[in-house]
């Protein structure tokens, strides 16, 4: 087995490109013993596979790497054991997406973030990396024993001070911080699916975006979902599919879905 193939296959497939690859390997395997394959097609089979499969690994080789504390932490949740509650390690954005979040923290100058849905706190320890000392990252986590978990992390680092974490359903603390604390200039939603709209909604429809603020949405390609047959969607594949759709007929914001990991969109207001 390669090296690309080992570390590809400790991973379970959530997201197009490692289903994609994953169904490749397997129709590679099936094909191998097949005597009337023609060579031709047997090699364009496997370099497809690879492409796939390699696709990846070699993201993170040229990204830049994670910091000791964000690697303490993704190494936490995935030997962690999950079995018991109603969430799963892949749920964690990971080096790829974490460095594109701290990126964007860079870019627009955020000092203060919010986030929807943190899990373990990877993606929120990622941005207060990124951010300078006075800046804020709130993040809303409804599940009390994740956000626990998240804390004991964030104890550890010295960015993990500039993290509070709101335990409770996010919709009834957006409703809270509405009015209440300084606007966010960058915000990162990654909860429950079906809540995806209302959570974009009360954004544009309320004071918590600063002027320029970008809001990054993960999971908007939900393993293929929103683009394959329709009856093999789940409700969180319809739910995306809504979602991007109403998005997309937006007027009041201009937006790009990018083909990163689960898919990200990058949104940003143009109008009220």
């Amino acid at each position: 087995m390669s090296d690309i193939d080992s570390r590809t296959e400790q991973k379970r497939p959530v997201t197009p490109s490692t289903i994609l690859a994953a169904e490749l390997r397997e129709v590679t395997e099936l094909l191998a013993d097949v005597a009337s394959i023609p060579p031709e097609l047997m090699n364009r089979i496997t370099r497809m596979r690879d492409l796939a499969t390699g696709l990846d690994p070699y993201l993170e080789r040229c990204t830049t790497q994670e910091s000791p504390a964000l690697a303490a932490l993704s190494q936490r949740t995935h030997t962690a054991d999950w079995a018991s509650r109603p969430v799963e390690q892949e749920m964690l954005s990971g080096q790829v997406e974490g460095q594109l979040l701290k990126f964007l923290v860079h870019m627009t100058g955020a000092t203060r973030v919010l986030e929807i849905g943190m899990f373990t706190g990877y993606s929120a320890l990622a941005m207060a990396e990124a951010l300078p000392p006075h800046g804020e990252v709130v993040a809303c986590e409804i599940d009390e024993y994740v956000a626990d978990f998240a804390r004991r992390s964030f104890a550890e680092s010295a960015a993990g001070a500039r993290i509070v974490v709101e335990v409770g359903p996010a919709s009834e603390t957006l409703r809270r911080l509405d009015g209440t604390s300084h606007p966010f200039d960058l915000v990162f939603i990654d909860a429950d699916k079906t809540g995806y709209l209302d959570y974009y909604r009360m954004l544009l429809d309320t004071d918590l975006l600063a002027a320029n603020a970008v809001i990054v949405v993960d999971n908007t390609l939900m393993q293929g979902q929103p683009y394959a047959p329709a009856d093999g969607r789940t409700a969180n594949g319809d739910a995306i599919a809504d979602f991007n759709s109403y998005i997309a007929g937006d007027p009041r914001v201009q937006q790009v879905l990018l083909p990163l990991r689960d898919g990200v969109t990058l949104v940003r207001r143009i109008s009220r």
